[in-house]
């Protein structure tokens, strides 16, 4: 593949990690990450637009269980959506190749994003997201797969969480959607249909990376080998259970410092309209910029102490800010001093998913494997954010928050019996 150099050889000398990263491997993260980021629009615009789009899907339609409660459905049937696509499309990247799949995925969340400008109603909006989900969770996988290909060990833990910080590019991009569409949220989704160009660039630039050696009996790749193979099953059904914490708690917990800014607006008697739109800079932008800061340093604290040690770390913390955000804020400029913080925490370890994902299975299963522990995954992720919609509706929602940050604890038991990654090959 141009411009790839060998997948064990670190910066010498002690250069820094990028002395050796060629044209070629930079153009690589570049293109992998505007997929990344415009799948992470796709994702948030229903996240900002929710109060918006949902009272004028329900109106008339004499539903009693609200905007949160759909929201949060909605948030589980795209958890579910891209599950399917991430196990399909993975697939599919290790059968015929990452480039074409790639480019099949963004055409898929592209131009079903667009059609949510036509719904009508819920089932429209469920169908249609979960279509859009099936794009995003397959784009994800092939798209970290790549990444770790073409970059070598030394580089890998930090190309990656440069790539999955990139998402924070579209949150912001979806914020700002949502605000300069306002209550036209018709026109936020329309705009989705943009990275379709993005597929010009992949078809034009991008190498296909060479093929493995040819598969024995025993090496069969796809699922077969993936789930019954006991080298690679024990590591695709606890990255799988890893992930599902991870996108159980971003969904249920991290994504609800936008209704955490809401309802404190709400009780100190601010007009919705005005407390909607400071929300959503308080999530889009404030909490976000927190989010961006903490994946770009998840890579290099990888790199440093090592990937489990760095999932501990902030899944630990996470579990401790949880609370804090929730309840210490007595004025809402305490609260948006808080938001960077809970987002940093909160948001850090998703980078670590394309770090140690793709290191964990070899070639002929990496995009499959990848793909099967971040997306399906989302199944079990989905199960708690049912889960989660239940629970905000029992109580209020600082206490079911904090209940739902007890999940950043099952993540540190979980990563227990995985291994450590650090400084060794991708297996072959």
């Amino acid at each position: 593949m141009g411009g790839m150099i060998s997948e064990n050889e670190p910066p010498a000398g002690g250069k820094p990690w990028y002395a050796g990263v060629t044209s070629y491997q930079w153009l690589v993260l570049i293109i992998a990450s505007a997929g990344w980021v415009f799948d992470t629009y796709e994702a948030q615009i229903f996240n900002i637009t929710a109060w918006d789009l949902l009272p004028g899907i329900l109106a008339g339609t004499g539903d009693s269980h609200g905007v949160q409660f759909w929201k949060d459905v909605f948030f589980g049937v795209f958890l579910l959506g891209g599950a399917t696509g991430g196990l399909f499309f993975g697939l599919m990247a290790d059968k015929i190749g990452r480039k074409p799949t790639l480019v099949a995925t963004i055409l898929m969340y592209s131009v079903f994003s667009g059609l949510i400008y036509f719904a009508q109603n819920l089932w429209q909006v469920g169908v249609l997201r979960f279509l859009v989900a099936m794009g995003t969770g397959g784009e994800w996988a092939v798209a970290a797969s790549l990444v770790a290909e073409v970059f070598s060990s030394g580089a890998r833990a930090h190309a990656s969480g440069i790539f999955h910080a990139t998402s924070v590019s579209g949150t912001w991009i979806a914020t700002s959607a949502g605000l300069l569409v306002g209550t036209h949220w018709r026109y936020a989704y329309l705009m989705g249909i943009l990275p379709a160009v993005l597929v010009a660039a992949v078809i034009a630039r991008v190498h296909e990376p060479p093929r493995h050696p040819a598969p024995t009996a025993q090496d069969s790749g796809g699922l077969r080998e993936l789930l019954l193979d006991p080298r690679w099953a024990r590591r695709a059904i606890l990255g799988m259970l890893l992930a599902a914490v991870g996108l159980g708690s971003y969904w249920a917990v991290h994504v609800a410092g936008q209704d955490l800014a809401q309802s404190f607006l709400a009780r100190n008697g601010v007009d919705a309209a005005v407390a909607g739109a400071k929300a959503k800079v308080a999530y889009g932008y404030i909490e976000t910029s927190g989010g961006l800061l903490g994946l770009l340093s998840f890579g290099p604290l990888c790199a440093r102490i090592g990937r489990k040690p760095a999932f501990v770390c902030m899944q630990l913390a996470a579990f401790l800010v949880t609370p804090v955000v929730c309840f210490l804020p007595r004025t809402y400029g305490q609260l948006l001093c808080l938001l960077p913080v809970f987002g940093f925490l909160t948001l850090a370890m998703h980078a670590g998913y394309a770090i140690y994902f793709p290191e964990l299975f070899p070639s002929r299963l990496r995009a499959t494997g990848a793909g099967f522990c971040f997306n399906v995954g989302r199944v079990m992720a989905a199960s708690m954010v049912f889960f989660s919609a239940w629970l905000k509706k029992q109580m209020e929602l600082r206490l079911a928050l904090t209940l739902l940050g007890m999940l950043f604890l099952l993540g540190i038991v979980i990563i227990q019996f995985l291994p450590e990654t650090k400084g060794q090959p991708l297996p072959e």
